[in-house]
C-alpha cells in the first residue's frame, strides 16, 4: 500500500473512530414504569377506593404520559376512564401531584384544561422510584379529587417497598 493511501486510510479511521464516540453520548437510558407494576397499581388504587365505599377508575402512566394500565371499577362511568388519564397526564407534564399544581397555578388552569389529554384538577399523584419520576397514577370517580389522590397514595403506599427496589442501577 502506497504512503498516502495508508496515511489517508488511518485518518478516516481516526475520523470515523472520534465520531462514534460523540454518537454514543446521543443514547439515553430512561427509567420508567412497567406493565406489572402499573397494573398493580391501578388495581390497587380501584381496592382502596372500593374499600371508603367509591367505583374509581384508575390510569397509570408511564413518565412520558403513555398509557401503561387502565382500569374502571364495575360501577364506574366509562367518562372516568378519560378524566383519570388526563389527570396522570397533568401530573406527568408538571411532575407534581395535580393537585398541588392546581392549587399553585390556576392562573393558567383554564388555558390547560382546553389542552387535549391534561385536566388540571386533583386526584393525579406522581410515581417515584429511586429518585427517578417513573409515572403517574390518575384517579376519578370518588366524590371529590382528595378522596381520588387519598385511594392513589394508599395503593403506593401499601406498593412502597416494590416501587422503591424496582430501579435497577
Amino acid at each position: 500500500m502506497k504512503p498516502s493511501i495508508l496515511k489517508q486510510l488511518v485518518y478516516g479511521l481516526i475520523a470515523i473512530s472520534s465520531s462514534l464516540s460523540v454518537s454514543a453520548g446521543d443514547i439515553i437510558n430512561e427509567k420508567t414504569i412497567g406493565m406489572e407494576l402499573s397494573r398493580d397499581i391501578a388495581n390497587e388504587t380501584i381496592m382502596a377506593c372500593r374499600k371508603d365505599g367509591y367505583h374509581i377508575s384508575a390510569v397509570v402512566v408511564d413518565r412520558f404520559g403513555l398509557v401503561r394500565a387502565a382500569l374502571r371499577d364495575d360501577r364506574a362511568s366509562r367518562f372516568t376512564l378519560e378524566i383519570a388519564e388526563r389527570k396522570a397526564n397533568m401530573t406527568v407534564m408538571a411532575w407534581t401531584d395535580s393537585g398541588v399544581f392546581k392549587k399553585a397555578r390556576a392562573d393558567i388552569q383554564q388555558e390547560l384544561n382546553h389542552i387535549q389529554g391534561l385536566i388540571v384538577m386533583e386526584g393525579g399523584i406522581k410515581i417515584i422510584a429511586g429518585g427517578y419520576n417513573i409515572g403517574a397514577v390518575g384517579v376519578s370517580g370518588a366524590p371529590g379529587g382528595d378522596k381520588d389522590a387519598a385511594c392513589a397514595r394508599k395503593a403506593l403506599d401499601k406498593l412502597a417497598e416494590r416501587i422503591e427496589f424496582s430501579i435497577d442501577e
